[in-house]
Protein backbone atom coordinates (compact mmCIF):
# COMPACT_ATOMS: atom_id res chain seq x y z
CA UNK A 1 0.00 0.00 0.00
CA UNK A 2 2.68 2.84 0.89
CA UNK A 3 4.26 1.99 -2.59
CA UNK A 4 1.14 3.42 -4.39
CA UNK A 5 1.50 6.12 -2.09
CA UNK A 6 4.97 7.23 -2.52
CA UNK A 7 4.41 6.86 -6.33
CA UNK A 8 1.58 9.67 -6.00
CA UNK A 9 3.73 12.11 -3.86
CA UNK A 10 6.58 11.68 -5.87
CA UNK A 11 4.14 12.20 -9.53
CA UNK A 12 2.27 14.72 -7.15
CA UNK A 13 5.90 16.42 -6.57
CA UNK A 14 7.57 16.35 -9.55
CA UNK A 15 4.08 18.08 -10.87
CA UNK A 16 4.71 21.25 -8.66
CA UNK A 17 8.82 21.43 -9.26
CA UNK A 18 7.30 21.55 -13.15
CA UNK A 19 4.83 23.89 -12.06
CA UNK A 20 7.49 25.73 -9.95
CA UNK A 21 10.36 25.61 -12.34
CA UNK A 22 12.45 28.93 -12.97
CA UNK A 23 13.22 29.63 -16.56
CA UNK A 24 12.61 27.84 -19.59
CA UNK A 25 15.89 25.37 -19.41
CA UNK A 26 14.32 24.35 -16.14
CA UNK A 27 10.47 24.36 -16.88
CA UNK A 28 11.49 21.85 -19.71
CA UNK A 29 13.56 19.47 -17.94
CA UNK A 30 10.92 19.38 -14.72
CA UNK A 31 7.82 18.73 -17.74
CA UNK A 32 10.26 15.67 -19.24
CA UNK A 33 10.75 14.11 -15.77
CA UNK A 34 6.92 14.92 -14.71
CA UNK A 35 5.08 14.07 -17.77
CA UNK A 36 5.25 11.40 -20.55
CA UNK A 37 6.46 11.85 -23.85
CA UNK A 38 2.51 12.16 -24.66
CA UNK A 39 0.92 13.74 -21.80
CA UNK A 40 -1.43 16.09 -21.70
CA UNK A 41 -3.07 18.96 -19.60
CA UNK A 42 -6.81 20.09 -19.47
CA UNK A 43 -8.38 22.58 -17.35
CA UNK A 44 -10.93 25.10 -17.95
CA UNK A 45 -8.45 27.52 -20.01
CA UNK A 46 -6.20 25.18 -21.87
CA UNK A 47 -6.18 21.71 -23.57
CA UNK A 48 -2.50 20.57 -24.93
CA UNK A 49 -0.72 17.46 -24.81
CA UNK A 50 3.13 17.03 -25.39
CA UNK A 51 5.82 18.46 -23.43
CA UNK A 52 6.22 21.98 -25.26
CA UNK A 53 2.52 22.43 -24.62
CA UNK A 54 2.63 21.55 -21.28
CA UNK A 55 5.75 23.90 -21.05
CA UNK A 56 3.95 26.77 -22.57
CA UNK A 57 0.70 26.50 -20.49
CA UNK A 58 3.19 26.70 -17.48
CA UNK A 59 5.27 29.70 -18.61
CA UNK A 60 1.71 31.97 -19.63
CA UNK A 61 0.89 31.19 -15.87
CA UNK A 62 4.06 32.93 -14.72
CA UNK A 63 3.72 35.46 -16.98
CA UNK A 64 0.19 36.24 -15.58
CA UNK A 65 1.25 35.62 -12.12
CA UNK A 66 4.60 36.54 -11.39
CA UNK A 67 6.30 36.50 -7.95
CA UNK A 68 3.46 33.70 -7.05
CA UNK A 69 4.22 29.96 -6.78
CA UNK A 70 2.01 26.56 -6.60
CA UNK A 71 1.90 24.80 -3.50
CA UNK A 72 0.14 22.06 -3.02
CA UNK A 73 -3.13 22.12 0.01
CA UNK A 74 -4.01 19.22 1.79
CA UNK A 75 -2.89 15.51 1.01
CA UNK A 76 -2.74 13.35 -2.41
CA UNK A 77 -5.21 10.52 -2.87
CA UNK A 78 -4.92 7.79 -4.85
CA UNK A 79 -5.57 5.03 -6.29
CA UNK A 80 -4.85 2.20 -9.21
CA UNK A 81 -3.00 4.57 -11.65
CA UNK A 82 -4.92 7.68 -10.66
CA UNK A 83 -4.91 10.81 -8.02
CA UNK A 84 -6.40 13.93 -6.69
CA UNK A 85 -4.98 16.75 -5.09
CA UNK A 86 -5.70 20.50 -4.20
CA UNK A 87 -3.28 23.04 -4.67
CA UNK A 88 -3.32 27.21 -4.24
CA UNK A 89 -1.32 29.79 -6.08
CA UNK A 90 0.23 32.18 -3.47
CA UNK A 91 2.24 35.49 -3.44
CA UNK A 92 5.73 35.17 -2.57
CA UNK A 93 5.45 38.62 -0.93
CA UNK A 94 2.14 38.37 1.29
CA UNK A 95 1.12 34.40 1.42
CA UNK A 96 -2.53 35.53 -0.61
CA UNK A 97 -4.06 32.63 -2.71
CA UNK A 98 -6.17 34.22 -5.00
CA UNK A 99 -6.39 30.67 -7.43
CA UNK A 100 -6.68 27.72 -6.11
CA UNK A 101 -8.09 24.36 -7.69
CA UNK A 102 -8.36 20.86 -7.79
CA UNK A 103 -6.51 18.19 -10.02
CA UNK A 104 -7.00 14.35 -10.78
CA UNK A 105 -3.59 13.07 -12.50
CA UNK A 106 -3.51 9.85 -14.66
CA UNK A 107 -0.32 8.47 -14.58
CA UNK A 108 1.63 5.30 -16.90
CA UNK A 109 3.28 2.26 -15.99
CA UNK A 110 6.57 4.58 -14.60
CA UNK A 111 4.40 7.13 -13.02
CA UNK A 112 5.04 9.53 -15.28
CA UNK A 113 2.30 11.83 -15.40
CA UNK A 114 -0.21 10.90 -18.52
CA UNK A 115 -3.30 13.43 -18.45
CA UNK A 116 -4.33 16.17 -15.81
CA UNK A 117 -7.76 17.33 -15.39
CA UNK A 118 -7.52 20.38 -13.41
CA UNK A 119 -10.10 22.39 -12.05
CA UNK A 120 -10.29 25.77 -10.97
CA UNK A 121 -12.17 26.26 -7.60
CA UNK A 122 -10.89 30.27 -6.81
CA UNK A 123 -9.91 32.43 -9.54
CA UNK A 124 -9.68 36.46 -8.88
CA UNK A 125 -12.37 38.58 -10.07
CA UNK A 126 -12.06 40.40 -13.66
CA UNK A 127 -10.68 43.37 -13.29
Amino acid sequence: MSANTDRYETAVARYFDAWNAAGPQELAKAVAVAWSEDGGYTDPLADVSGHDGIAAVIAAAHEQFPGFAFRPSGTVDGHHDTARFSWELVSEADGSAPVAGFDVITLDEDGRIRSVLGFLDRVPAAA
